[in-house]
């Protein structure tokens, strides 16, 4: 493993140069570039805070906040696996002509998609401060562990579903409406003490994004630094699963010229 991460850091510069073409490809053509990598999630919050507070007045105080802390981790997750899940495939000519570590296409999709997050983090912390949230500074030093273990999952998800596009093109598919049915399975867009108490541990043991948008909602929602137990659940979920992740791609990887 030691010897296989030293190859992917020697290609630093082709994973750097593959981040810059993502980010610059997201909105190629556009009037406004980039700028809509703010514009999005800033329009989702407007739409958002006009449903749940006119039209489908929610219980919850500030319904729009305590769902966009979570719905924004969620986006990247989720882009993680539908973009991923064609990252190989979608660059077959690279991969049967030139040799390079093939880890280096999954990492680059999920540290670009990752930077389009902290980006759209910037659109909540703006709107926390017009609005006079309560910031905890200790609570936010727990930020930064939290969105490493969750670049961590998608990650390990990511090697998985791109080696399997390889060899099922039905994976890509599939993927879609798995991560809708995830989105409704996850505390996204409820609390998750709506999870009746007997099954609430299942539900997070199962789920490995229940802690994480558990820890985000604690430290942006409620200005309160998560339980350890749930960053420590968050953790070992997140480092298992990408070692899975990365294990089972290391596997498939072999086989990727001659499937292509």
């Amino acid at each position: 493993m030691i010897k296989r991460i030293k190859e992917i850091y020697a290609y630093r510069t082709m994973i750097t140069s593959l981040v810059k073409r993502d980010l610059k490809g997201r909105y190629k053509g556009s009037v406004l570039g980039f700028l809509w990598t703010f514009i999005n999630p800033l329009f989702q919050l407007l739409i958002y805070t006009f449903v749940f507070s006119i039209v489908m007045r929610n219980g919850v105080k500030d319904y729009y906040m305590f769902l966009f802390v979570a719905l924004i981790p969620w986006i990247f997750f989720s882009t993680c696996l539908a973009g991923g899940a064609v990252c190989i495939t979608s660059q077959k000519n690279m991969v049967q002509k030139i040799y390079f570590p093939r880890e280096v296409l999954p990492l680059s999709f999920v540290i670009s998609t990752f930077i389009n997050m902290l980006l759209s983090f910037l659109v909540i912390f703006a709107v926390m401060l017009v609005m006079r949230y309560t910031f905890n500074p200790l609570a936010l030093l727990c930020l930064i562990p939290v969105m490493l273990i969750e670049f961590l999952l998608a990650l390990g998800f990511t090697f998985v579903l791109s080696a399997l596009t390889v060899f099922f093109q039905d994976t890509q598919y599939i993927v879609g409406i798995a991560t809708m049915a995830w989105q409704f399975l996850s505390p996204v867009m409820y609390s998750v003490e709506a999870i009746p108490e007997q099954y609430r541990m299942l539900y997070t043991m199962v789920n490995p994004m229940t802690p994480i948008i558990i820890a985000y909602r604690d430290i942006l929602y409620y200005a309160r630094v998560p339980q350890f137990s749930t960053l420590l659940t968050a953790l070992v979920m997140g480092v298992v699963l990408f070692a899975i992740g990365w294990f089972a791609f290391d596997r498939m990887q072999r086989r990727f010229a001659e499937e292509m």
